[in-house]
């Protein structure tokens, strides 16, 4: 295990906030995060992961430390966060990496490894998403993404984020006082708001046709491994079953606990997800 590095990367006219960890001659890994997240919802992960692998994990533009888009319409979508994503690895002198994506973090691995740039994947990971979303739970997050609340204290938002992402399962009180930290800053007037560009939503109407991508899901030849919250209302059994049985015919690993998503973070969960990189890469090899 290793202490994580900070930087920020200029990439497509940004800057994009990278925290790194382990030794850059391992094999890359890099872990995506959720619409409204940030690249520190790993860090229990990356760090046990880091004796073996080279992690990055990115704040997507508009999210935590990275810049904020003056063009929201045509750059907060999962193509230009693509770009980003491969430009990235070349700023990082990465040829090919293994991908783990959370929710947008997976629809974002979803695109590389169907498009140009899919040998640069590895292998892939998709935790809970599909490449159809269905319109309640892309309602249920609109009511809350959209929206910046505010807080008089850490204690208040760490409250507010426990109770908001209770669907990501059993998590230890480490984890969420970090999640605080991470996801929280301070206004202009003192008080605390989220850690992201509430522009972020616009992806849902302005890059709608994004929402639904069998055709890509279909061109996947990675070797590729797909997590499930048994409650999810994002990637739904149906959905599961249908990208299990297509395209690059994932094994699905389910967690009873969870919705959407799964947090990973405790040390049953980086057990599974060493065991799977192993496989994944075995299989890569072959």
């Amino acid at each position: 295990m290793t202490s994580p590095r900070f930087r920020f990367v200029p990439v497509m006219d940004h800057e994009v906030h990278v925290t790194e960890w382990g030794d850059p001659a391992n094999p890359a890994l890099i872990m995506a995060h959720g619409l409204a997240r940030t690249g520190r919802d790993f860090d229990e992960l990356a760090a046990a992961l880091s004796d073996s692998y080279h992690v990055l994990c990115p704040d997507m533009i508009g999210r935590g430390l990275s810049s904020w888009s003056r063009n929201p319409e045509a750059e907060y979508s999962v193509e230009y966060y693509a770009g980003i994503a491969t430009d990235l690895m070349d700023l990082c002198q990465i040829e090919r990496a293994t991908w783990l994506g959370t929710s947008l973090g997976g629809m974002i691995g979803m695109r590389l490894a169907s498009g140009h740039d899919a040998d640069r994947i590895e292998a892939l990971i998709v935790n809970d998403i599909s490449p159809e979303l269905p319109a309640p739970a892309v309602a249920r997050i609109l009511s809350y993404v959209g929206s910046l609340p505010v807080f008089d204290s850490f204690t208040e938002g760490e409250a507010w984020l426990r109770n908001t992402y209770a669907p990501f399962g059993p998590a230890a009180d480490l984890f969420w006082q970090r999640m605080a930290r991470s996801s929280l800053r301070r206004r202009g007037d003192g008080r605390l708001t989220l850690h992201y560009d509430p522009r972020i939503t616009v992806q849902f109407t302005a890059s709608a046709h994004e929402l639904s991508t069998w055709d890509h899901w279909a061109r996947i030849t990675a070797p590729t491994h797909l997590l499930r919250g048994t409650l999810s209302d994002l990637l739904l059994p149906d959905a599961a079953a249908r990208m299990a049985a297509s395209g690059p015919r994932p094994a699905l690993t389910e967690f009873a606990t969870c919705g959407h998503a799964p947090n990973l973070s405790n040390p049953e969960d980086i057990r599974l997800l060493r065991q799977i990189l192993t496989q994944l890469r075995q299989a890569a090899a072959a």
